[in-house]
């Protein structure tokens, strides 16, 4: 099994959190602990508040406060496992693929733009294009300093998702 990429920057080693698909971890609220904390947080409020009379009869029909509760004690609690660690999706054949090909990411494959296992990334994250030919031009050391230094200023690779996948809300202003 592959591990983080551990590079040595001057004086200081630094692992890299990064997935075999050409995600970098440290720009996914996921992966970087955003996720983890805004739950933790929220599960924090509600229990100040006491939400619980959400639980009594005709207050809130079909609402189940215990469930939401025990949903953000599980995101509160959760961390991404990381594919470089074991984690991730036990099917996920793009890690498959690397560990036979023995490539510590398919950004470093010649096949990677044509690939059968990288097509939902690139249509999903459409950046991981840009990363593949950003490696071609740089490698694969120098790639992952850029995406931690793009991580440490607060990039995340979910913002051209938005759009498509956050619905409106609308707050009633009574």
């Amino acid at each position: 099994m592959l591990s983080h990429s551990k590079r040595r920057i001057g004086k200081v080693e630094k692992n890299y959190p990064y997935g075999y698909c050409g995600i970098y971890c440290g720009q996914c609220a996921n992966g970087n602990g955003k996720v983890k904390v805004i739950a933790g947080e929220l599960k924090r409020l509600v229990d100040i508040v006491r939400y619980e009379w959400l639980e009594l009869p005709d207050v809130k029909p079909g609402f189940k406060f215990s469930e939401f509760r025990k949903g953000l004690e599980w995101f509160a609690a959760a961390q991404c496992p990381k594919c470089q660690e074991g984690g991730g999706p036990p099917f996920c054949e793009t890690r498959k693929c690397c560990q036979e090909k023995k490539l510590q990411s398919c950004l470093l494959c010649t096949d990677f733009l044509t690939c059968k296992n990288t097509v939902y990334h690139r249509e999903t994250y459409p950046f991981v294009i840009q990363s593949y030919q950003r490696v071609k031009d740089v490698g694969f050391d120098k790639w992952l300093e850029e995406q931690d230094e793009k991580a440490r200023a607060g990039w995340c690779m979910f913002a051209h998702l938005q759009d498509k996948y956050c619905k409106v809300v609308r707050l009633d202003s009574t």
